[in-house]
């Protein structure tokens, strides 16, 4: 036998576990997790509210959407009852006043995320409207698609006998001042909507779910809303959220809402002044034509009109399958890049 010297015990120490360890691993595997949980320290109050505000990108988005609604719901009572006030004290066309009030939702809408933007260290940019593609081809591109898709279904409605397009009803200036008019009318209309419903909202619920999920709760409450119109029924209510989901398409592949507020401010240009029939179950003044519907209502939509008929929802389908071979590449940035904003 030979000696082991003081250098080779000291490695063969080195390599053995410390006795507190041996004594660890001989004990039950219950044990040692039911000790270390205990000695696990419990997160202060404080901490665990705060983990239900705040995330690894600072305040969550579902809280977000929410001071962001809330906002824009204050900033709307607030206008609105200024302009009750107004058209109460002042004599102003009743026109005048319906543009006034589409002006309120669009402020209400733009404003308060504005206001986010800066919280969010963001551009107004990143909710859908780049302003670099202001009126662009996407704007004009989608107007030529939502003029042309109604048109598509009236010439449908009017080759089954359920409508006549009659006489004009306007007469000289009159046709471009009221086209004037209304252009500028549902422009608002759409810029309001879209964002509203599918600009800041869209791009924050999309953090919490994801893009698609948050699409069909928005187009769900897109339809919702249109319960407010008089003279609304069910069919309306769907092709409603179903031309809201087809505009979430848009968005999804073109990057932006520049061809959802085209189409939009021009389907609702050619029902209401265009082809003079009625828009989400309204007939507005100064339409061009004195046109007529015949026929059984879930055809012609009845007091709904084109889009509370059957054939709104071939329609959709057919937008959404051409679209969808027209645009296949994806470009809508759930989570684009912070960019700091100076003061």
């Amino acid at each position: 036998m030979h000696e082991i010297n003081k250098a080779d015990r000291d490695e063969a120490n080195a390599d053995s576990p410390p006795a507190s360890d041996q004594s660890e691993q001989q004990r039950p595997l219950g044990e040692i997790y039911s000790v270390q949980q205990a000695q696990t320290p419990r997160l202060p109050f404080d901490d665990r509210v705060s983990r239900i505000f705040l995330g690894p990108g600072g305040l969550r988005p579902i809280w977000r959407l929410f001071l962001y609604l809330a906002m824009s719901r204050a900033l709307f009572l607030l206008l609105d009852a200024t302009l009750n006030y107004a058209a109460e004290h002042f004599d102003v066309l009743q026109l005048w006043i319906e543009l006034a009030s589409e002006v309120v939702l669009l402020l209400a809408a733009v404003v308060p995320a504005l206001i986010m933007a800066r919280l969010e260290w963001r551009r107004l940019d990143d909710y859908g409207l780049p302003r670099r593609c202001a009126f662009g081809k996407l704007f004009w591109t989608g107007a030529v698609w939502g003029i042309a898709a109604l048109s598509v279904l009236i010439l449908a409605l009017h080759g089954a006998g359920a409508f006549t397009f009659g006489r004009l009803a306007l007469h000289g200036s009159r046709i471009l001042k009221f086209a004037a008019f209304w252009g500028v009318f549902f422009l608002i209309v759409a810029f309001a909507e879209e964002f509203l419903l599918r600009g800041y909202t869209q791009f924050t619920l999309s953090q919490a779910t994801s893009f698609w999920p948050a699409a069909v709760l928005l187009s769900i409450a897109f339809g919702a809303i249109h319960f407010l119109n008089p003279g609304e029924a069910w069919q309306g209510i769907l092709a409603a959220a179903g031309i809201g989901f087809f505009f979430c398409l848009t968005l999804w592949r073109t990057g932006s809402l520049w061809f959802a507020v085209g189409f939009h401010a021009a389907w609702d240009w050619g029902e209401s002044y265009l082809y003079s029939v009625p828009d989400s179950g309204g007939v507005s003044p100064g339409h061009l034509l004195k046109s007529s519907f015949h026929g059984p209502k879930w055809l012609t939509g009845g007091s709904v009109g084109p889009e509370g008929s059957v054939l709104i929802f071939v329609l959709l389908l057919l937008l959404w399958i051409v679209f969808d071979r027209v645009y296949p590449e994806v470009k809508y940035d759930q989570n684009p890049p912070i960019k700091i904003v100076a003061a």
